[in-house]
């Protein structure tokens, strides 16, 4: 009987020892399960928070490269009225707006005053132009603004290219045509008269007593003089004429569709201006004259080079009679 509880008691035991035993294996692999679930779920938040990260990146490096597209469509033109459209076209795909313009002079923005205006500097603070658009949210206001500096990258780019064009074919001192610009365009406008049958001048100009201008006063105000001339005689011709400085104190104009009677009268013109005008050059206010040589298409030959030569000889029969006059080639 002893045995029997004895075997009993054991029994018991072993039963709640393993019941415990199991038990405790059971809830540390339930805590286990939860933990990792727990870790399952926030590996699943993390990969929603980078899946939405993504996203942003995804979004901002299609909007980065819209960008880049953009800017380089715009540098494919140096005109600012093609470079604009490209602008116009590209902005739609983009944000949402009613009108855009680009308005180069500042007077015009009063037609505008109910619109968002952008102005539009170059690197040196100066106005290349305004931006004017109406019918934008305020939430792509920004993104507006940040497309405008590209289309401002575009006019930069035409404005550097037409500055570098001008310095190519214009004199630095006189602002007309440098000789060699001059010359080719010389070239272009004889053939056309050639084409059509049309008249053309060439006048010679050079200052009277330059030297002594420049010996006395000192080259400074020799080249003001040289300027104020230069400007006087542009304010005299046609925008179909176009002047040259020659070499020197040496000035060149073809006159288009001119023909010998015209040609003195437009001389006799630029040669009395000149005269009536007073030069202020730095403390002095002087006086200067000029003679001028002319050459007539076709009445005194048809090539360029003796059209040139005619005319410098008609300009030495000026200065050896006295100066200050308008002499023509004999035909």
């Amino acid at each position: 009987m002893l045995y029997i509880i004895l075997f009993l008691i054991l029994t018991v035991s072993l039963i709640m020892f393993l019941y415990y035993t199991l038990s405790g294996r059971l809830k540390r692999r339930e805590a286990e399960g939860a933990d990792l679930l727990n870790q399952l779920n926030i590996l699943k938040e993390g990969k929603q928070v980078l899946n939405l990260e993504n996203m942003g990146l995804n979004k901002i490096f299609v909007e980065t490269l819209a960008l880049y597209e953009l800017t380089k469509d715009i540098c494919k033109g140096l005109d600012e009225e093609k470079i604009f459209t490209i602008f116009r076209d590209n902005l739609s795909k983009h944000i949402n707006f009613r009108a855009c313009q680009y308005i180069k002079d500042s007077v015009e923005l009063i037609k505008y005053k109910d619109y968002m205006i952008l102005p539009l500097n170059t690197e040196e603070n100066q106005a290349a132009g305004y931006l004017a658009v109406d019918g934008i949210s305020d939430a792509d206001r920004e993104k507006f603004g940040i497309l405008a500096q590209q289309l401002l990258i575009g006019l930069r780019r035409a404005h550097l290219y037409q500055k570098v064009q001008e310095m190519a074919i214009t004199d630095s001192l006189t602002q007309v045509y440098c000789r060699r610009y001059f010359l080719e365009r010389f070239s272009e406008e004889l053939k056309r008269s050639r084409k059509n049958k049309l008249h053309l001048c060439f006048l010679m100009i050079d200052l009277d007593n330059f030297k002594q201008f420049n010996d006395r006063y000192g080259h400074l105000v020799g080249d003001a003089i040289l300027r104020q001339v230069s400007k006087t005689i542009c304010d005299m011709v046609r925008q179909i004429d176009f002047i040259g400085r020659y070499g020197g104190e040496e000035l060149a104009i073809v006159l288009a569709e001119t023909d010998k009677e015209q040609a003195s009268f437009a001389a006799e013109r630029i040669r009395q201006a000149i005269e009536a005008s007073i030069i202020k050059a730095y403390d002095e206010e002087l006086r200067v004259t000029v003679s001028i040589g002319v050459s007539t298409f076709p009445d005194n030959t048809d090539h360029m080079r003796d059209l040139i030569e005619m005319a410098d000889q008609a300009l030495y029969l000026a200065k050896e009679t006295g100066k200050n006059k308008v002499c023509f080639c004999p035909a």
